[in-house]
């Protein structure tokens, strides 16, 4: 009789166990700790853009849109990302997907340094006129040197000036030119005939003796005198531009007309007209500066709001850059948005703490704000891919990140990522949840893309956040992926809407 319970006792934990087994797997997950990354998509998109060929890439069109009759110009154009311009793309200038994460790293860390530098300049008052020799000789310039818009915008990591560009049309009659489109920049330019220098570029380089709008501006003009780097020659007004990569840009100052698909023209844009331009810009033709400063395109056309939605970094899809639209959902998780009375070029955003795991992390909200003197802060930066975190900031994401994924097997880091995963054997894994959380209570919460991203094309995938010895803090173009940012400049307001390209 005995033996017969013990029989039955260990049937009913026979049969149990199995139920409590499919019980774990069948219950729903809690989306607000664990959100599932599908390695296999993200594998494949890395087979894609290796497999990107510029060479049979025909020329991007113009998109045709409907001209908007309004006061303050509405303005869409596609964006592209950069490594996948048309005739001089980046990918396929490398052997294998590492390689190309690795250049692109080591592109990124020079433009988060330049722009720490920067604003720590701005900080203690030192100009940048002050530290950059000025290029005024013979070999800058030679001898010849004398309501709605529409269009597209693509994604490209190759410089540390930008990582997408816009198509545009320069001049009367407009002709095509790729412009880098770039939130950390003010002065907009392209590369100009008669070159001292000039780079290779997809389209063919600007003459401004065939446009009938361009007309050079003066040395003693307010927008010269606007300029960080200026100098006068035969009183027509240079300048000089120089990013953290080492490229730079030298030239003549003017304004000229600017088209954007079959929408109106924009005149009297002020631009760089570059004679001698150096670096590592892949393909683009220049510039479009999108900073906060007076010399800014947005700041320019006097634009109250712009949004953007940057596509995958390894897609070859494009989304857009929108002007004077505003926050497009009601349903937007905003932030307070921030200036900075020592430099205003970037955009800096209220970040008041982060989450990992549905959990709020132990960061003091002091790592995210900026000082009466300028120091530290939050910027929002399209041209920088990885999000950069003070030390203690990061240090805090990445146990609580690693503690929810101790099942995943580890892999070495790799360049400034330490957190790094063998996902080779797997199609999707589970991983904790991590959100910003933005002064005024709401959070962005990040899909898994945006902060578990491949490394190379065999499987090992890292963690897309670095530490920073700055007290400035960056959120990166990774992060922002497949979401639309809104920057409402008349009310101060920075939105994020997911899935909005």
């Amino acid at each position: 009789m005995t033996e017969l319970v013990h029989r039955l006792a260990l049937a009913s934990v026979l049969i149990f166990f199995p139920l409590l087994t499919l019980s774990r797997v069948l219950s729903p997950r809690n989306t607000e700790h664990t959100t599932v990354l599908d390695v296999a998509t993200s594998l494949h998109r890395v087979s894609a853009a290796l497999s990107f060929d510029p060479r049979k890439t025909p020329a991007l069109e113009q998109t045709k849109t409907e001209a908007i009759a309004s006061s303050v110009y509405n303005l869409s154009l596609h964006l592209h990302s950069r490594d996948f311009l048309p005739l001089g793309g980046a990918v396929g200038g490398h052997r294998d997907y590492r390689t190309l994460t690795l250049a692109r790293l080591s592109r990124d860390s020079a433009r988060v340094e330049a722009i720490s530098k920067r604003i720590s300049l701005a900080v203690h008052g030192v100009e940048k006129a002050d530290l950059t020799p000025l290029l005024t000789d013979e070999e800058v310039l030679p001898s010849a040197a004398s309501g709605g818009v529409s269009g597209p915008l693509v994604s490209g990591s190759s410089q540390g000036s930008g990582e997408y560009f816009s198509q545009v049309g320069i001049g009367q009659p407009a002709r095509s030119a790729y412009l880098v489109v770039d939130t950390g920049s003010d002065v907009t330019w392209i590369q100009c005939e008669p070159c001292s220098d000039c780079y290779q570029q997809s389209a063919p380089v600007f003459d401004p003796t065939s446009s009938a709008s361009y007309s050079p501006l003066t040395c003693e003009s307010q927008i010269c005198k606007s300029l960080e780097v200026s100098a006068c020659r035969n009183y027509s007004c240079l300048y000089q531009v120089s990013y953290g990569d080492g490229s730079f840009t030298v030239g003549e100052f003017a304004t000229e007309t600017l088209t954007f698909g079959s929408s109106p023209p924009v005149h009297s844009v002020a631009l760089g007209c570059g004679h001698d331009n150096e670096g590592l810009f892949v393909a683009a033709s220049g510039l479009l500066g999108l900073g906060g400063g007076a010399l800014s395109f947005p700041s320019q056309i006097r634009s109250p709001s712009f949004s953007y939605c940057l596509v995958a970094r390894d897609s070859t899809a494009t989304s857009t850059l929108d002007f004077g639209a505003g926050i497009p959902d009601s349903a937007a998780v905003t932030a307070p948005l921030l200036r900075n009375h020592k430099i205003d070029t970037f955009y800096y955003v209220g970040l008041s703490g982060i989450s990992v795991g549905g959990e709020l992390l132990s960061i003091p909200p002091s790592a995210f704000a900026m000082d009466e003197s300028g120091a530290g802060g939050v910027i929002v930066d399209s041209g920088t891919a990885v999000t950069r975190l003070q030390r203690d900031a990061y240090d805090a994401l990445r146990n609580a990140f690693a503690r929810g994924t101790t099942d995943l097997p580890p892999a070495e880091g790799v360049a400034l990522f330490d957190t790094c995963y063998d996902l080779s054997s797997r199609t999707s894994v589970e991983v904790p949840t991590v959100s910003l959380r933005f002064d005024g209570g709401k959070e962005l919460k990040l899909p898994a893309t945006n902060y578990l991203i491949p490394v190379d094309s065999e499987g090992t995938f890292c963690l897309a956040f670095a530490p920073t010895s700055s007290s400035l803090s960056i959120i990166g173009n990774v992060q922002q992926q497949g979401t639309r940012v809104a920057f409402d400049l008349d009310k101060a307001l920075v939105g994020f809407v997911a899935n909005n390209c």
